[in-house]
């Protein structure tokens, strides 16, 4: 599967996950909860407009504004979330509306939470959105680098304060609630395979340590000169990032070649660059 098609298929599937938490969670929970939804809630309540309807007409005035200031991917990517899941809403405001699975305010919030999450988060690493409210996030993540899941947690509180009015103190504090673990379950399936390893190695052998990288593991090294702070001896600092899974390997070969090596072990969420998002460079051999 190609990566247009992919990316098709998870903008299609996480607004599907959405629109099922919204019909069998959300609403026969009496949830409030924050996005387009939230406002589609208040809006029902008091204009008895349907939800579908609402979030079509918002997701569309949304669109229109995202594909302004974000661009075109985005807004072709974008553009299938717009239609496609206000008409997947009303498909299964149909298919469930008379389905109650649970009685039970706290098991209906952490799975509405969850799944929101899980919906909005897939979406969004596929580089489109849901659409609706969760266009104003990306756009001052973009403008002003503020990040999306912090943006998306004040937005969606202000708008559960709007469904305050219909709503007893009791489900205004669950809304919040499962909007901290939707907010959450983004953050942490955002990182989701970008997440990397850096290596800073200080040791004697450093160019033997440098070469098995290369050759073995065909991870990119840089080498920066240093000077050890206690005896002051000059040496070389070796820096590599590698993948998760590379780890175990890379460190059974340092302490091989130097079983003194000091080795710093850190996570770092993103890599950007040649050989993680931009092709590998090599040398031509004769």
């Amino acid at each position: 599967m190609d990566k247009n098609k992919k990316d098709i298929f998870t903008i299609l599937f996480g607004n599907t996950l959405l629109a099922l938490a919204v019909t069998l969670f959300i609403v026969p929970g009496h949830l409030i909860t924050g996005g387009t939804t939230g406002i589609a809630l208040f809006f029902n309540h008091y204009f008895h407009l349907p939800i579908s309807l609402f979030t079509f007409i918002f997701n569309f005035i949304m669109f229109i504004l995202g594909a302004i200031i974000l661009g075109k991917r985005f807004a072709l990517t974008t553009l299938l979330s717009t239609f496609y899941y206000p008409v997947i809403l009303g498909i299964f405001e149909m298919i469930f509306k008379d389905v109650f699975i649970i009685d039970d305010i706290l098991i209906n919030t952490l799975f509405s939470g969850v799944l929101v999450g899980i919906s909005i988060a897939i979406v969004i690493k596929a580089g489109a959105s849901t659409g609706g409210m969760d266009i104003p996030p990306l756009i001052l993540h973009k403008k002003y680098k503020i990040p999306v899941s912090i943006s998306m947690y004040l937005f969606d509180t202000l708008i559960v304060f709007l469904q305050l009015a219909f709503s007893d103190i009791k489900q205004f504090m669950y809304g919040i609630v499962m909007i901290f673990i939707y907010s959450v379950v983004i953050d942490k399936i955002s990182i989701i395979g970008t997440q990397k390893i850096e290596l800073k190695i200080v040791s004697e052998h450093c160019n033997a340590i440098k070469q098995v990288i290369i050759e073995d593991i065909d991870r990119g090294v840089t080498l920066l000169h240093g000077q050890t702070g206690y005896f002051g001896i000059e040496t070389d600092v070796l820096i590599s990032v590698v993948s998760t899974r590379e780890l175990s390997k890379v460190e059974k070969l340092i302490k091989e070649i130097d079983p003194e090596a000091f080795l710093i072990i850190a996570r770092v969420n993103e890599v950007h660059g040649h050989g993680f998002t931009l092709e590998k460079d090599y040398l031509q051999k004769n």
